[in-house]
């Protein structure tokens, strides 16, 4: 495991619980924070949890994406941060021992096997067809 990687969980501070000013995104990220503190030598300590204003993930709050240098971003919606906590940490974990970053579905925790709305790959491979070739 590279243990340099600057691992990140970033919060979306903007999300609210529909017809109703409550934004979960401040009380998720102070309960992760302290959950990925509490966890010790089982995650990184170069991963940060830090808000965003928006992730466009206004149907599904809260969003939270993972993201590391050189590795696959996730980002899940419907997270609750009174119940979602343990799935968090442990994907957390799961994500921090990846080279890539890349896992299937069967291997992200509890809730977060069904609450993925994006996988971006690390890095885009830019392919130019053979006919299009400028001599």
């Amino acid at each position: 495991m590279d243990t340099h990687q600057n691992h990140r969980i970033t919060v979306c501070t903007s999300c609210k619980h529909k017809g109703t000013d409550c934004r979960p995104g401040f009380d998720l990220i102070q309960r992760l924070s302290a959950a990925i503190a509490a966890a010790g030598a089982a995650i990184p300590e170069d991963f940060e949890v830090a808000g965003v204003a928006c992730m466009a993930g206004c149907d599904r709050p809260c969003t939270v994406a993972y993201h590391a240098s050189a590795k696959a971003t996730y980002l899940f919606g419907d997270i609750d941060p009174d119940e979602d906590i343990d799935d968090l940490v442990a994907f957390a974990q799961h994500y921090a021992t990846l080279n890539d970053g890349w896992c299937s579905s069967l291997d992200r925790p509890g809730k977060l096997r069904i609450s993925t709305l994006a996988r971006v790959p690390a890095a885009m491979i830019e392919l130019k067809p053979s006919h299009l070739r400028v001599s």
